[in-house]
């Protein structure tokens, strides 16, 4: 066989080659731009050519703080197939992270949206790596913002030639970087290699809820975060139309682009999902969606109420996906067996909201408190266990925290977990947010789920409480729809929980409150919560 390296420069040449015409739509901040993967290929190519003019190395560091956009995809190309490292910097962390990760990995140059521009120019006297401030707009001038050696991304790639000879090197070679949005210390640095990302785009190609060359693909999770789970490399390798969502994007911007552009698959967070499913609800008939083949929700964990909802208020299949960022991220994709295609009903689900399969090329394991494999019953919990192709083996220049990450060569997830006898995982909580009442485990995420499922209730969140007698209680934070505010009590949620979770499971105290706190990915923050509670801030309505 050929010693033919594994290389991201494959995916682009497939589109150009294979599905040239086929159309990527992206909300600009002038309007809508639209252009074909022929296209694409071209303004890499020029945008490889200006980052050569630029003189930057291989090896380079190039920095991102966008949203999802063409020119987002376009840096997701040409930095890392011209043999440079693109760092998606998360543009939701706080100032001082940001600062850290730049300077942490050492960026050269920083592309930058144009709306996102003043908040980071605030930062560019403490970022003394970056050389070059490329500012991303459909504008012809710059924005009133002045940075040394700041230049407009299309005056970039204007005079560049659209043809460029990709290199072919090593496929260990590194491509991403991106970082933790840690909730504790310091973000840690994850480096994404062409080989693991090329693997991870061929595994998350199977089964019947990965993207086709029929579909029309949104992202709607972040391409700040995570390789939006890996879908610019996954879906342009397929040859689907794609839409990319551009600046804050709300949940009326996403039903109207779902609805225009007739999008047939997307994945996002659940908060995301609760957002539009709310939009659909107030607006019945105003948006097309029968045309939906899947959506897939990821990041924490489905409550049973959402799936249940998309299927039987507009006949769409809402499945539950598992990955984090030192996994590329995906690594678990919940599909239904042929062997189980019977099921209904709550019984199907139940099923749904699992965390799901574990992908191909990976291997897992589920281990207790003294490292023993637990049993595949569904019930017994341990801490989920990882290794292949697309797992990190180390953290970029942090050897403490990587000595703290594995075992025995194995990527310790720091999620707890059970397996079932048809081999579906089960995430059943974050170590550190495992509720310890009276020497007995209760689960936050199986909690939330619950009171989630009551009609009325939008959003809920569970913290575990200092408690004298118990050592723990769990405090529920819930969110009414606005139609059910002042028409639900406690002790209807205390009523409702009763026989759907063990007794002393049942939280002693409801906060029903305006919003829960979002972490930068969307994700419920536990630890603002529990910051507010130990301030005395967490009122009630």
């Amino acid at each position: 066989m050929m010693d033919f390296p594994l290389l991201l420069r494959t995916v682009l040449y497939r589109a150009a080659t294979v599905y040239p015409e086929k159309e990527i739509v992206s909300r600009d901040f002038s309007g809508t731009f639209r252009y074909t993967y022929r296209d694409l290929h071209k303004r890499v190519c020029k945008l490889a050519n200006a980052l050569d003019a630029l003189g930057l190395e291989p090896g380079a560091h190039v920095a991102s703080f966008a949203w999802n956009s063409h020119r987002h995809l376009e840096l997701y190309y040409a930095v890392p197939c011209s043999q440079r490292v693109l760092h998606t910097t998360n543009i939701r962390l706080y100032a001082e992270q940001v600062v850290y990760t730049v300077n942490h990995a050492e960026d050269q140059i920083m592309f930058v949206d144009e709306d996102l521009l003043p908040s980071l120019a605030a930062l560019a006297d403490r970022l003394p790596t970056i050389k070059t401030w490329v500012v991303m707009t459909d504008k012809s001038e710059l924005p009133d913002v002045r940075l040394d050696n700041m230049i407009l991304y299309e005056d970039l790639i204007a005079h560049q030639s659209d043809t460029y000879n990709f290199p072919l090197f090593d496929e260990n070679t590194p491509a991403i970087i991106g970082y933790t949005s840690a909730t504790t210390g310091d973000p840690k640095g994850v480096v994404y290699s062409h080989r693991g990302l090329y693997l991870h785009c061929l595994t998350c190609l199977t089964g019947e809820v990965a993207p086709q060359e029929s579909d029309v693909a949104m992202a709607i999770v972040p391409m700040f975060h995570v390789n939006a789970w890996g879908h610019p490399y996954i879906d342009t390798w397929i040859g689907a139309n794609q839409v990319y969502p551009g600046q804050r994007p709300s949940p009326q911007i996403l039903c109207e682009l779902i609805s225009s552009e007739k999008v047939t698959f997307s994945v996002g967070v659940p908060t995301v999902w609760m957002g539009v499913l709310e939009e659909l609800r107030r607006h019945p008939g105003k948006y097309q969606v029968d045309q939906i083949r899947y959506l897939i929700s990821g990041g924490s964990a489905m409550p049973v109420g959402l799936t249940k909802a998309y299927q039987e208020e507009f006949g769409i299949k809402l499945y539950q996906g598992y990955g984090q960022t030192e996994t590329s991220p995906v690594t678990f994709s919940n599909v239904i067996k042929s062997s189980l295609d019977s099921l209904t009903g709550d019984d199907l689900y139940n099923l749904r909201i699992k965390t799901g399969l574990i992908l191909p090329g990976l291997e897992m394991k589920i281990i207790d408190r003294e490292g023993k494999e637990v049993s595949s019953n569904g019930r017994d919990m341990g801490e989920l266990l990882l290794r292949g192709p697309w797992v990190i083996s180390e953290y970029y220049k942090n050897p403490e925290k990587t000595r703290e990450a594995f075992i025995d060569g194995w990527f310790r997830t720091g999620d707890i977990a059970t397996l079932d006898e048809h081999g579906y995982l089960q995430v059943v909580d974050r170590t550190k947010d495992l509720i310890k009442s009276g020497g007995e485990w209760i689960s936050s995420v199986d909690l939330e789920n619950a009171i989630m499922s009551y009609p009325g209730v939008a959003e809920a969140a569970v913290i575990g409480i200092p408690d004298e007698k118990w050592q723990e209680r769990p405090l529920a934070c819930v969110v009414l729809r606005p139609e059910a505010v002042g028409t639900i009590s406690q002790q209807a949620l205390t009523d409702y929980l009763a026989g759907r979770v063990a007794k002393w499971w049942i939280p002693n105290d409801f906060r029903f409150v305006k919003e829960i706190p979002k972490t930068s990915v969307g994700k419920f923050s536990k630890r603002a919560l529990r910051d507010q509670y130990q301030e005395g801030s967490l009122g009630t309505l």
